[in-house]
């Protein structure tokens, strides 16, 4: 029988979430953000953008890591990479925005976060209607 919700720690995800809450917390005590940040969003956004990395990040390892029900876990795994794959792009959007082609290596590095963020959003989404029809099937007999 196949799986039907896929639960795990994979490891590039736990330290991309890692990574994420330890970049938003350290530009949050520094106080410093990067240019292309800087210069391409209001400050308003710009906080929000370092309180989302750190969301993200504490969220998303609460959610590969939690010990009771899979289902909240998965929740908050979910929550997370919406969270993370937004922060991600918006970062992305700003790198190129305003460094161009002198962004390519940090900005593809930071564009795969984005796209991985949301590929991993998407096979969540697929599981979980998966396991609801799964529910739905074995309620009816």
């Amino acid at each position: 029988m196949r799986r039907i919700l896929v639960v795990g720690r994979n490891p590039f995800e736990a330290a991309v979430l890692a990574a994420s809450a330890v970049a938003g917390a350290s530009l949050i005590a520094a106080g410093q953000r990067p240019r292309s940040v800087a210069e391409a969003m209001p400050p308003l956004l710009q906080d929000t953008w370092e309180i989302a990395l750190v969301l993200a990040g504490v969220v998303g390892l609460v959610g590969i890591y939690w010990p009771g029900p899979p289902l909240v876990g998965v929740g908050s795994e979910l929550s997370a990479l919406v969270v993370l794959g937004t922060a991600t792009t918006m970062y992305a959007i700003a790198l190129f925005a305003i460094s161009g082609w002198q962004a390519l290596a940090a900005g593809a590095f930071i564009t795969a976060i984005g796209v991985a963020s949301w590929w991993r959003t998407a096979l969540i989404v697929r599981d979980l209607r998966r396991l609801a029809r799964h529910h739905d099937a074995t309620e009816g007999s």
